[in-house]
């Protein structure tokens, strides 16, 4: 939902990914306040100081102001990991790919909140967004396979469309190891956000998804004695 700014990122760039995070947020909190079927276009584009024209060129529906939120930042992720330098672990490329792209999410935890409860109200758009996620996933998975020197013959950088039939193909055309890792790194930043949701009085996100990953690079052993099992 955030959209980074880090070094390297041209004007226009930044400029860009501004806009669509403000017609993110401003979709998020009308929504929040209205329900998601009662906001239209002009109004999200009104509130987030835009032309109507403007929000066609990030989104095609307003229903897709939902559903793509996290497109643009998993398409970085993907970037990232193949342009990560050789000989780093494929676990480590994925954390610091991802650990980018989150640097800013205790900055948004409100937007995130009601994000969450929009997404509970209207079940049609949960069920997009649960595909476009395991679109993105499967995405993931093809460049985690590239980047380890398994790709996938259907691999494509720029995938964050739906998934179709030929998905299955897909998954077919991969390995266990790059789809168990894609669905491990998700899943992991799943957890880090809602463990550290609960606990913002107490941790700061970064060290919340520091350690997540430190637990899955040390194989998930017990905590000691003397470790809280939950922190």
């Amino acid at each position: 939902m955030t959209e980074g700014n880090p070094a390297g990122v041209g004007l226009r760039e930044r400029k860009k990914r501004a806009t669509r995070a403000a017609l993110v947020a401003a979709a998020v909190r009308l929504a929040a306040e209205h329900g998601a079927e009662n906001i239209t276009v002009d109004a999200i584009s009104e509130a987030a100081g835009v032309s109507a024209r403007t929000f066609f060129n990030y989104f095609d529906s307003r229903d897709d102001v939902f559903v793509m939120i996290g497109a643009e930042s998993s398409a970085r992720v993907r970037d990232a990991v193949l342009a990560a330098p050789s000989g780093l672990s494929p676990l480590r490329v994925l954390r610091d790919a991802m650990a980018t792209e989150l640097a800013e999410v205790e900055q948004h935890q409100e937007l995130w909140r009601l994000y969450s409860e929009v997404l509970r109200r209207s079940p049609h758009l949960l069920a997009r967004s649960l595909g476009a996620h395991m679109a993105d996933e499967l995405a993931l998975a093809e460049t985690l396979a590239e980047r380890i020197g398994a790709g996938s013959p259907l691999f494509r950088e720029d995938r964050t469309e739906p998934a179709s039939p030929d998905d299955e193909r897909r998954r077919r055309a991969l390995g266990l190891y790059p789809r168990l890792l894609a669905a491990v790194g998700v899943t992991a930043v799943r957890v880090a956000v809602e463990h550290w949701c609960v606990r913002q009085d107490d941790l700061a996100f970064v060290d919340v998804f520091r350690e997540t990953f430190e637990h899955l690079a040390a194989g998930l052993p017990a905590p000691s004695a003397a470790e809280p099992a939950d922190r």
